[in-house]
C-alpha cells in the first residue's frame, strides 16, 4: 500500500510554510489523519480540539496547491524478503547512474507482486533482478492498472494481470506458469484512493458512496445499501468494522433517503454512533467494513494465501504486509498452522495426524524508527515473512 507522506514536494522549509498558509497545514493533518484511521487499528494521537472540520477539509481537498508524495512501506525490508536477502545492496548516485550492475542482485526467477498500487514495490524488485526474470503484477484498481501497463511498455519484464490476487492460480496457469520464486502483497487501501473522494472510500471527501477496488465490474456500496436489510448490514459492520454501535448505526443508514453523498453518509453514522473516540472519526470502522465487504478483501487474502502453498516453489519465498488486524491476524495464524503443523480441528484429537509443514519458521518486521518519523501511518505495519519447505503440496489434505 502507498502511504501518503504529509510533506509537499518542493517545499523546502514545512513549518515555516505551514504558519503562512493555515489551510497548507489544516489538509495536510487531515489527510493523514483520515488514512491512518481508514487503515489502521489505532486512535489517531492528536488533540481533537485541532481536527479540522468535515466541511473544512471538503473544501480544500481538491486544491491545486497541494501535491503530495506516495511511500512503499518496508521497502527494502519487503524486497529483501521476497528475494530471500538479509538486505538489499546499497545503492550509490554512482551507481545508479553506471552500466555495470554491481549494486544489484542480478536474480532469475519469477516474481509476483500482487498488489501493484502505483509500483513502489515493484521498481526496486526489478532494479535487483536480471535480465531473464520476470515480474507479474496484480491490482484490481483500473488507474493503478494503467500505471502498471506504462511500466510494462519500457520494461518487457513485467507481465499486467487486471484481477484480484485471489485469481493467483488459474491468471498464471494462463501465461503458462505453475510456479514461481516469490510472492509479494501490500494489503489495504492506498492513499491515492482515499485522496480521490469520487472513488467513495473517504468520510472527509465528498463523493459517490463507491468503494469499489475494482470500477469497472460489481456493485457499490451504494447499490448494496439499497437491498441490504437492516441485520445483515449491522453483522457487516460488526463482522469487517469491529463496530460495538453496528445495530444502532444499521437502523440509522437504512432510514436515509439515498446514498449518493459520502458526507451525508458519514454525517448520519456521526450521528447515530453514540461514543465517539479521541482523534478518530465515528465513521471510521463502518466505512472500514463497508469497502472490506463490498471488495470481499478478507476472503481474497484467504484465497490467496492458500494458493500460495502449491504455486510457491521450494525455497520460494512469501512476503505480506498488512495495517489491520482483521488482515494481520489472518496472515499468523495462516504461516503458524503451516509451519508447524498444527491444524485446529486436531486439537482435540488424542493422535492428531501427522501434517505437512509447508513453510519455515515465520519472522515479522515491523518499520524502522526513520521511516515512521518520515511517515507516522507506517508505524501499524507489519511485513510477515516465510520461505516455502521442499515438502510437497497434498491436494488430500484439507487446508
Amino acid at each position: 500500500m502507498s502511504i501518503l507522506n504529509n510533506k509537499p514536494k518542493n517545499t523546502p522549509n514545512t513549518k515555516q510554510d505551514s504558519k503562512m498558509n493555515p489551510s497548507l497545514a489544516t489538509v495536510n493533518a487531515a489527510s493523514a489523519a483520515e488514512l491512518s484511521a481508514v487503515e489502521n487499528d489505532f486512535v489517531v494521537e492528536s488533540d481533537s480540539t485541532n481536527q479540522p472540520t468535515q466541511e473544512s477539509v471538503t473544501d480544500k481537498a481538491n486544491s491545486d496547491e497541494l501535491s503530495f508524495v506516495h511511500d512503499a512501506v518496508l521497502l527494502q525490508e519487503t524486497v529483501a524478503a521476497v528475494l530471500g536477502v538479509k538486505a538489499l545492496p546499497k545503492q550509490t548516485d554512482d551507481a545508479e547512474q553506471s552500466s555495470d550492475n554491481q549494486n544489484s542482485l542480478q536474480m532469475s526467477g519469477v516474481y509476483v507482486d500482487a498488489t501493484f498500487g502505483r509500483g513502489g514495490h515493484s521498481r526496486l524488485l526489478l532494479s535487483q533482478l536480471a535480465d531473464d526474470a520476470t515480474l507479474i503484477v496484480f491490482d484490481k484498481d483500473p488507474t493503478a492498472i494503467s500505471v502498471a501497463r506504462e511500466l510494462a511498455k519500457t520494461d518487457s519484464r513485467v507481465k499486467v494481470v487486471h484481477d484480484s490476487f485471489a485469481t493467483l492460480t488459474d491468471s498464471l496457469a494462463a501465461m503458462g506458469i505453475t510456479q514461481v520464486d516469490g510472492l509479494m502483497a501490500d494489503l489495504g487501501i492506498s492513499s491515492p484512493q482515499i485522496d480521490d473522494g469520487s472513488r467513495g472510500f473517504s468520510f472527509m471527501r465528498d463523493g459517490a458512496v463507491d468503494m469499489r477496488m475494482d470500477t469497472s465490474r460489481g456493485q457499490s456500496v451504494a447499490e448494496w445499501l439499497e437491498k441490504v436489510d437492516d441485520e445483515t448490514l449491522a453483522n457487516v459492520l460488526y463482522d469487517f468494522g469491529e463496530e460495538r454501535h453496528s445495530r444502532r448505526i444499521a437502523r440509522a443508514i437504512k432510514q436515509m433517503d439515498s446514498y449518493d453523498s459520502t458526507l451525508a453518509l458519514a454525517e448520519v453514522i456521526k450521528v447515530a454512533h453514540p461514543n465517539w473516540q479521541r482523534g478518530k472519526h465515528p465513521a471510521t470502522q463502518s466505512f472500514q467494513a463497508m469497502r472490506i465487504f463490498i471488495n470481499n478483501e478478507l476472503g481474497d487474502v484467504d484465497d490467496f494465501l492458500e494458493q500460495s502453498i502449491p504455486i510457491l516453489k521450494a525455497g520460494g519465498q512469501l512476503a505480506v504486509i498488512s495495517f489491520h488486524s482483521l488482515e494481520d491476524r489472518r496472515i499468523k495464524q495462516f504461516l503458524q498452522r503451516h509451519s508447524k503443523g498444527q491444524y485446529p480441528e486436531d486439537e482435540n484429537l488424542p493422535m492428531p495426524p501427522n501434517r505437512p509443514r509447508y513453510f519455515s519458521k515465520p519472522k515479522r518486521v515491523g518499520p524502522s524508527k526513520a521511516e515512521t518519523s518520515q511517515n507516522p501511518r507506517a508505524r501499524s505495519a507489519w511485513l510477515r515473512m516465510a520461505t516455502r519447505t521442499d515438502t510437497d503440496y497434498l491436494h488430500s489434505v484439507e487446508q
